[in-house]
């Protein structure tokens, strides 16, 4: 290489003019106009317009077999260019270089997807050709961002005496909620590693080996079904402290996302930021990951109907059910009968045995139930609780079960029928249930993970009667309507934990096969601890704006798991399955 850079694209300006510089990077596009030949050169920080004279003839023929994406040098005098050429679109764009010598480094073939614009193609072929996807100026902006986030991260923790350890990424399946990805082990055949769905007890150990703040970018592996925003490889902001309860982690937190905000995009994020408890986050919007900038909250109609002639409607709430439901504003003319008829396919999709609906279009009451209900929708009305051009969806049932469908039903109306807001909607959600019942394994299951420490005295008075009413001390953050991070307080005391294994189902062999490293730890004086995780892909494509945690990763897998540039996974030759003494039974 003869010509070895001395400047980046992107870093010249006006003040340049008249310097000889040496640049390296990509040809974005090359043309000719009137016998001039005009480029623009490409590198990570920017871009600029090279300009090659045709009197300059040896220069000129090299350039005649130069296309798109081949990598050159170029060496020439920066120069100002004319009033009306110049692009204010371009960090560089009132200066180019007229090449005095030019380098071939690389030829390159035409490029199967475009480089230097977007475009609708498909998933699967912008994966296969991920470096050449990775050269478009959003996705090195994406992954810059990413980049800069972790510098943040690090410096943030290390400022509040936090120290980086990493913990092991081969390790013990210990299956409590997602499926582990299993490693055979060559040496012990018929053994397995698991690669760590999170480093949950290792943070925990750390905290009894003395180490009292602990950091990591974590990654972690998960062998779940996949979504936009999953996949089975991902990074966590990981931390862990000693000797603090649930304000002191809140507060810690709060501080790194203000700092991330400010200067990553420059938003000033207003603390203390809202707290909501779960049994409130349920209410008003039937969900614990609530976006709360588009309102459409649950509202409780029950006492309007306590007297109602609808017989099945009156026979639930003497019953203790509820009458909720969500207003949707000024969009009553929008929803013909066979829309309606939507909705309530979906709402019966998940969980409803049907949908009331109300419209008031002009005063006019229209309502599947106004031959049985007539004076309660009237109250709607009158009490303005449905306005003019406003429509109602209304169930009839459990709270609980009600809630989560009518939060369902508000997710759709507002991506179906609301503006996108912008800004950031971000806050806590707490007091989650301590565990679930699991109907298919028909036993008490963590709302979160085994390891969080209850409310110890709703813990003491209802374990051994009421589970379901014990709460948790646990949180989550929640950005615009995604989880972004989860933490506890964890259970320190030995007893504690053996009684929650119990409680989920877990008898004492199966205690000491899975978690006994962890119990015998507990004998040695664990102190108070806890922490969380912030999910690093998510947050980064939230401040990015991108929908996906695909567009701020550099190698993402497709939504079947799969890699379409390196075809992973793919199948192993007969002589490793032989060395780790596994056959197949396909």
């Amino acid at each position: 290489m003869r010509l070895k850079r001395t400047h980046k694209c992107g870093e010249l300006n006006i003040q340049n003019v008249d310097e000889t510089v040496i640049l390296n990077g990509w040809v974005e596009r090359i043309r000719d106009l009137g016998g001039i030949k005009f480029g623009l050169l490409r590198d990570r920080y920017g871009k600029i317009q090279f300009v090659i004279d045709p009197e300059n003839k040896d220069i000129y023929d090299i350039a005649k077999n130069i296309g798109n994406e081949y990598v050159i040098a170029i060496k020439g005098i920066i120069r100002k260019r004319p009033e009306d050429a110049i692009n204010k679109n371009m960090k560089t764009g009132e200066i180019e270089i007229l090449v005095e010598d030019l380098e071939i480094l690389a030829e390159s073939e035409t490029p199967p997807i475009y480089v230097n614009k977007d475009e609708e193609i498909s998933e699967n072929l912008r994966l296969k050709y991920r470096y050449l996807d990775l050269r478009k100026e959003k996705m090195q902006k994406n992954l810059l961002l990413r980049h800069k986030a972790l510098q943040i991260t690090r410096q943030y923790f290390s400022e509040n005496d936090f120290m980086e350890i990493e913990t092991p990424y081969l390790t013990k399946s210990t299956p409590e909620g997602a499926r582990d990805f299993l490693v055979p082990s060559r040496l012990k055949p018929g053994s397995f590693y698991a690669l760590p769905q999170s480093p949950q007890l290792f943070k925990q150990l750390l905290m009894v080996s003395g180490f009292d703040r602990y950091f990591q970018i974590a990654r972690c592996f998960r062998d779940e079904d996949f979504r936009a925003d999953r996949q089975p490889e991902f990074s966590q902001i990981d931390f862990e402290l000693s000797f603090v309860d649930m304000d002191d982690i809140l507060t810690l937190t709060e501080g790194l996302l203000k700092k991330l905000f400010k200067e990553l995009i420059d938003y000033d994020l207003k603390l203390p930021l809202r707290r909501f408890t779960y049994d409130e986050a349920m209410n008003k919007y039937g969900s614990d990951k609530p976006d709360t900038r588009y309102g459409l909250e649950i509202q409780d109609f029950t006492e309007i109907f306590e007297n109602t002639g609808a017989a099945f409607i009156k026979k639930a709430i003497e019953n203790g059910q509820k009458v909720k439901g969500i207003v949707l504003e000024g969009k009553a003319t929008k929803f013909s009968r066979k829309r309606i008829d939507e909705y309530t396919e979906f709402a019966k999709s998940v969980g409803a045995g049907g949908l009331i609906w109300v419209k008031n279009e002009n005063n006019n009451i229209k309502s599947s139930i106004k031959k049985i209900a007539e004076p309660e929708l009237n109250k709607l009305i009158e009490n303005e609780i449905i306005k003019n051009n406003n429509i109602a969806f209304i169930l009839v049932g459990d709270n609980n079960e009600i809630n989560k469908i009518l939060g369902h039903i508000r997710v759709k109306l507002i991506k179906e029928e609301m503006e996108k807001k912008d800004g950031f909607d971000v806050l806590w959600i707490v007091d989650f249930p301590m565990f679930t019942w699991d109907e298919e394994e028909n036993r008490l299951v963590a709302e979160h993970h085994p390891f969080t420490m209850p409310k110890l005295d709703e813990f003491e008075k209802f374990a051994d009667s009421e589970p379901l009413k014990i709460r948790a001390q646990c949180y989550d953050l929640v950005i615009n309507g995604y989880e972004m991070a989860s933490g506890s307080i964890r259970i320190h005391r030995k007893d504690l934990q053996n009684k929650i294994f119990e409680l989920i189902g877990l008898n004492e062999k199966e205690i000491n096969e899975k978690f006994g490293f962890l119990i015998e730890a507990f004998k040695y004086g664990p102190p108070p601890h806890g922490g969380a995780a912030i999910g690093f892909d998510r947050l980064i494509a939230v401040m990015a704006g991108e929908e996906s945690i695909k567009e701020v990763i550099a190698f993402p897998k497709t939504a079947s798991g799969s890699d379409p540039m390196t075809e992973a996974p793919s199948s192993v030759s007969e002589k490793q399955l032989k060395e780790l003494k596994i056959k197949l039974n396909l």
